[in-house]
């Protein structure tokens, strides 16, 4: 079962069991992926590369906008967004924790032979292909930078 119909079958229990948190944020994602499917170049079904990439992206908005709410004391609004960012979160591979995504930046480093700053392109455009959707992309590149500027 590929993630559209993931998505449609979980709004249809979501709609039964009179979810309404679950059902705004499905709502959402099969929103973005009819998007993704409409605009030019778009085909009939969306590869998993591409439904991860929006996944990560609701994701993050939500998170974000829930963080804003908490920091303006509105409580009401952030539960909303948390809960819509938890439901987001199921479909999402699992997170990877710091150390394994050091460990993995520091073995592409190393395949790479990558030295210095001049190599972070290099290395970043590999790290994100092997951690996408497992690590926060902006934290990878700050370990990257960090492990690049120290060797």
């Amino acid at each position: 079962m590929n993630l559209q119909e993931r998505i449609d079958a979980d709004i249809k229990a979501a709609m039964l069991a009179r979810d309404k948190d679950k059902l705004n944020a499905l709502r959402a994602i099969k929103s973005a992926i009819l998007l993704e499917l409409t605009k030019e170049g778009g085909g009939s079904m969306l590869d998993e590369a591409a439904g991860m990439k929006i996944l990560q992206k609701l994701h993050k908005q939500r998170t974000e906008a829930a963080a804003i709410y908490h920091q303006q004391g509105r409580a009401d609004l952030a539960a909303e967004d948390d809960a819509q960012a938890k439901v987001i979160e199921a479909y999402l591979p699992q997170r990877m924790s710091e150390a394994e995504v050091e460990a993995t930046v520091r073995g592409i480093i190393t395949a790479l032979g990558a030295s210095g700053m001049k190599d972070m392109g290099r290395v970043m455009g590999e790290a994100n292909k092997q951690l996408a959707g497992k690590a926060d992309g902006s934290a990878v590149a700050a370990l990257v930078k960090k492990l690049l500027g120290a060797g």
